[in-house]
């Protein structure tokens, strides 16, 4: 129990870190992104802008466009500026029919003509106006007379921003890392507190019915001797009644504490004979209340379990089932094998456990109906025995209700 609390919290710590970092890394690189995107349509848009043909073309010589300087979109001191200077431009000048018109690579760099060409053709025939191709970010745009594909190199910003992410993940994986630990050792000082607590619970009421086991022992004796000599008395039956009561509850107090503080020697057992014997003598008890007890057990089924628990959890299901079942009602017994788990479920006729309390009632001392005050003789231990043995066996139990029916499932894994 509490090492899954344990693990619980680790999980949320990471998780919380884990969604920070990434939407912390998220929001810095979509914004260096975009702003990088924007940029470059900025810088590309203004070469284009002042870029004309060296030469004439069809016999005319291309208008000259206006100062960059001039266009409002820029300001004065765009063409001065380092961002500008210090970025490698090149250039694709096409005609309406097709025809290279220029190139301008200079000086030399590590993309060919034939690679512009390439490049500019392709750009042209898909019909983008800006994007990236190849460490390239271009810009198309229509020169009054030719098509003008304009290309900056990135590949050096790409390259560093590659190395910023791959030194980001690895350092942020580090510390990921690191915080894993302390939200291990976190996790512990949490914890512990309450499992020492849980400890020492448990070990009162080990303690107390321990201590509790030997007065009771001898006012029964005691009880006994006295009725010999008094024979009918009332007083007397009280105090053998309500010791009775007593030893009950010391009885079962020490069954939990043994289920929750042993380890049970486990063995292999066939636990669809173990069911069919212990739902037996069962049927005169559900006849006596005017209910039919009906068992549907898969043959062969084995477990690696302690066959005095698993008689213990059958014995308390069914005992529940048929003291909350409603008169003239059935109760239904199956053991079945699911998905390499034997299924056993216990089906009653009776009043519907609220969705807030279907957990609660396998704590200690839980009762449903708080007005009954344990004149039973059950004082709402059965299904935390019931919990625990199947908490001991690797498996888990359950309660569903649905259409006037209560199911109590447990999950045992076979061999």
């Amino acid at each position: 129990m509490f090492k899954k609390s344990r693990r619980k919290i680790v999980a949320a710590i990471m998780s919380i870190l884990v969604l920070l970092w990434v939407g912390t890394l998220g929001v810095i690189y979509a914004s260096s992104y975009f702003e990088m995107k924007s940029r470059n349509e900025q810088l590309l848009k203004f070469h284009a802008d002042m870029y004309t043909l060296s030469g004439s073309f069809d016999g005319m010589k291309p208008p000259n466009r206006p100062f960059p300087g001039r266009n409002p979109e820029f300001d004065a001191g765009f063409a001065e500026s380092p961002m500008f200077q210090l970025s490698t431009f090149y250039t694709v000048a096409v005609s309406y029919e097709g025809d290279i018109l220029e190139i301008e690579n200079e000086p030399p760099t590590v993309h060919t003509d034939d690679d512009l060409e390439r490049l500019a053709r392709s750009i042209i025939k898909g019909g983008r106006d800006n994007g990236t191709e190849n460490n390239l970010a271009f810009y198309k745009t229509d020169k009054e007379g030719y098509t003008l594909v304009t290309f900056m190199d990135n590949t050096i910003v790409n390259e560093n921003a590659m190395t910023l992410f791959r030194y980001t993940l690895i350092f942020g994986g580090v510390a990921l890392v690191i915080f894993f630990f302390l939200s291990v050792f976190l996790a512990r000082k949490i914890v512990n507190p309450l499992e020492e607590s849980y400890q020492k619970q448990k070990q009162f009421i080990s303690d107390a019915g321990h201590e509790l086991k030997t007065p009771v022992s001898v006012v029964s004796a005691n009880a006994e001797l006295l009725s010999r000599e008094l024979g009918d008395n009332q007083w007397l039956q009280n105090i053998q009644y309500e010791n009775e009561r007593m030893g009950m509850l010391v009885g079962q107090l020490l069954d939990l504490a043994r289920t929750e503080d042993t380890t049970p020697q486990m063995e292999h057992i066939n636990l669809s004979r173990l069911v069919d014997g212990e739902a037996l003598p069962f049927e005169s008890v559900a006849f006596e209340k005017g209910l039919v007890l009906n068992t549907n057990i898969t043959s062969n089924i084995g477990v690696v379990g302690n066959s005095t628990q698993l008689k213990q959890i059958v014995s308390i299901l069914l005992d529940n089932a048929i003291r909350h079942s409603k008169e003239q009602g059935e109760v239904w017994l199956t053991l079945t094998k699911e998905h390499g788990f034997a299924k056993l479920s216990v089906i009653n006729k009776g009043d519907e456990i609220p969705e807030e309390q279907r957990t609660k009632i396998f704590e200690r001392f839980y009762r449903v109906d708080t007005a009954r005050n344990s004149e039973d003789k059950h004082y709402g231990l059965g299904l935390a025995i019931a919990k625990a043995i199947a908490t001991s066996h690797k498996g888990h139990i359950e309660v569903g209700c649905f259409n006037g029916f209560v199911e109590f499932r447990v999950q045992i894994p076979v061999l």
